[in-house]
């Protein structure tokens, strides 16, 4: 094995590692031969100068060759999957797993914990009374089968590599970096067993990538290397300058899923771009899944697939099937939330003009919905409930956020924040578009 100090030294410098300088490495985060200050540090090198495409094929390959693959060839029906880069309130998989599968497709979803700011599939499932997100690869391929998706975390067996650089990106400030989201995304979707991909890559302050330029820029290279690797992707990129749906936090995001799945209209709360973004999605899956000609008829058929209750039925079949509480999702009230509830009111009158969507994430991590440290657990009846989304005219007293927090926990700062995260001004604005652009490979 070559040297992990000249490894790092040489990206140090900005000069481009070979491929068996970058399967060495990674064998050695995998077996422990590089203990983590030097992973940290070959992390940070990366964030800094970055990686060539032949780089980044060359990582995607080490961590996925670090780990077990899954082989989902007994299991009928195209595989497809889609994932997020992660942003604030997004919870789309709870009700596209469903929705896709319930519409004809096989979603085998590997899903992570909270990175950053942004919050983690997997914790949210967990706010669900005994459901398990661990199954073994027996259990995935039969969940599959059975109930047309699966939604499990990253076992120690698939990517290992990846799941210890995953842990230590969240707490060493080195997530937003484009060859190590590609290479641990894709790694662990090609594990899985997908045979396509669908990519919702966030853009704006409450995203990783705050630039559309960014953006485009990381979904041009997931599709460049799912695509040397076999893997037929596309991308959407769309809007993260606000939390996405009302609800933020993790038992909270959890009741949403289940208004939208049950088809429910929320009268004062507002969930329309949350159920327009998963239909979107879900179309795109169905067309490069080949269930429909194009993106026309996928809608239609997402569309009816969540009115007519199946893909309701899907996702308490899925609940059942991975030992969660059926009870708790039928009465959504026994999903507890944080005992402390505090309505915060608008002091001002005008139209929300802006919402610093990542300082909202910080926020929940502070209340103890995220973590600082790889070992923090989560409170997951942590949350945040909006009232109003950016366009909304505003009265002063009116409420804007209802917080739901650790009993004696004191919410005077968590307000002072909240009152500069979101911007109130007698002028109108453009709201941004939910999605700006569609990128095939």
């Amino acid at each position: 094995m070559s040297s992990p100090a000249w490894i790092i030294q040489k990206k140090r410098d900005g000069k481009e590692l070979s491929h068996t300088e970058i399967t060495d490495f990674i064998q050695g985060v995998t077996d422990g031969r590089v203990a983590d200050y030097q992973a940290t540090a070959f992390l940070m090198a990366v964030y800094f100068r970055g990686m060539t495409l032949e780089e980044t094929v060359a990582l995607t390959e080490a961590m996925l060759l670090s780990g077990e693959r899954y082989d989902l060839t007994k299991v009928t029906g195209i595989k497809v999957d889609k994932h997020s880069t992660g942003g604030v309130g997004d919870k789309v998989s709870l009700i596209l797993a469903p929705l896709a599968a319930a519409c004809g497709l096989k979603v085998p979803m590997m899903s992570g914990r909270g990175l950053g700011h942004s919050g983690g599939t997997v914790d949210k499932l967990e706010s669900i009374p005994g459901f398990d997100i661990q199954l073994s690869q027996e259990k995935f391929i039969q969940t599959l089968s059975s109930v047309g998706c699966a939604m499990t975390s990253q076992t120690s067996k698939i990517c290992p590599a990846d799941k210890k650089l995953y842990a230590l990106r969240d707490v060493t400030a080195t997530v937003e970096c484009i060859p190590l989201i590609a290479a641990s995304i894709l790694s662990k979707k090609i594990a899985e067993g997908s045979q396509a991909l669908v990519l919702d890559v966030k853009v704006g302050n409450g995203a990783f990538m705050k630039s559309r330029k960014q953006a485009k820029t990381l979904a041009k290279t997931l599709i460049q290397v799912a695509k040397i690797m076999g893997l037929p992707a596309r991308a959407l990129l769309t809007n993260m300058n606000q939390p996405l749906g009302y609800a933020a936090g993790n038992a909270i995001e959890v009741k949403e899923s289940i208004e939208i799945l049950r088809n429910q209209k929320q009268s004062e709360l507002c969930s329309a771009d949350l159920k327009e973004l998963t239909i979107q999605l879900c179309a795109q899956m169905l067309e490069v899944g080949k269930v429909t000609k194009n993106l026309t008829e996928g809608r239609k058929l997402a569309h009816s697939r969540l009115a007519d209750g199946s893909a309701w039925r899907v996702f308490e079949n899925l609940v059942r099937a991975q030992s969660g509480n059926l009870a708790a999702i039928q009465d959504p009230a026994k999903i507890p939330l944080a005992p402390q509830k505090k309505i915060w009111t608008s002091k001002k009158s005008g139209y929300i003009v802006k919402m610093q969507t990542e300082s909202i994430g910080r926020i929940l991590i502070e209340l103890g919905g995220g973590r600082k440290i790889a070992s923090d657990s989560i409170d997951p009846g942590v949350g945040l409930a909006f009232h109003h989304k950016l366009g909304s005219r505003i009265r002063a007293g009116e409420p804007l956020v209802t917080l739901y927090a650790r009993e004696n926990t004191n919410l005077d700062p968590v307000l002072d924040q909240l009152s500069q995260a979101i911007e109130i001004s007698p002028a109108k604005k453009p709201v941004p578009k939910l999605i700006f652009e569609q990128i095939k490979g």
